[in-house]
């Protein structure tokens, strides 16, 4: 294994995770007023009420699969009676379409985007620089997933998740990971500059989501009795 892999696969996950932490926290206190979607509504509306829903609750989608796929070991699957051609199986079919949709609700976000004239100007270097490194990374995870339906001896079961739980517990697989298809390097690659990114773009409001409006209680209107 290589020294670009090592530093690659051991010392950039953690170095993420600084940035990342270190970046909420300064963005926090600093631009607090700035921890927002910036909205666009007001300019425009009805592609946006397509485009937005799609989007958000496709990744929605996509980030349980991934949580799930990288957190669950075979060995639990196996336990359980469910074999790794089903579970994979699966994982392939749900996983791509949720990242096509994903992918479709974000390509029509940046169309809505880049068409309209208000919305246009009222998007920064950042949000470019966002948009860009998302849409490479969807992209890289369709692909992925399509290159998943090849049979193959080397799986994300055996290279990416244990890398991934190992870095949890700060024993990386390096050598795991090595082994792994390049289309499941360049996706990880991506993603942990994705993430590196998150505090300092208009993503940090997924942790401000609204949660609390799914379980508020119904508002009683009543007439003015005149």
């Amino acid at each position: 294994m290589t020294w670009a892999e090592n530093m690659l696969w051991i010392v950039a996950p953690y170095v993420t995770l600084l940035i990342f932490v270190g970046g909420l926290i300064w963005r926090y206190r600093y631009d607090k007023f700035g921890w927002t979607t910036r909205s666009s509504q007001l300019y425009e509306s009805p592609l946006l009420r397509v485009a937005s829903p799609l989007f958000h609750y496709a990744l929605l989608f996509v980030i349980v699969g991934h949580v799930a796929g990288l957190l669950i070991p075979m060995s639990w699957t196996d336990a359980v009676g469910v074999s790794n051609d089903t579970y994979h199986l699966n994982a392939l079919i749900w996983g791509g379409l949720a990242g096509l949709a994903t992918l479709v609700g974000l390509v029509l976000l940046i169309y809505r985007r880049r068409t309209n004239g208000p919305v246009f100007m009222a998007t920064t270097v950042n949000d470019k620089t966002m948009y860009t490194v998302l849409a490479a990374s969807i992209v890289a995870g369709v692909a992925t997933t399509i290159a998943g339906f090849v049979p193959s001896e080397v799986s994300y079961r055996t290279t990416v998740a244990p890398w991934f739980r190992g870095a949890l517990i700060l024993q990386p697989d390096s050598m795991a990971m090595s082994q792994a298809n390049v289309l499941y390097k360049v996706h990880t690659a991506i993603g942990m500059i994705l993430v590196v990114l998150f505090p300092f773009s208009r993503l940090v409001h997924a942790f401000s989501a609204p949660l609390g409006y799914l379980f508020r209680p119904y508002i009683v209107y009543r007439s003015r009795v005149r």
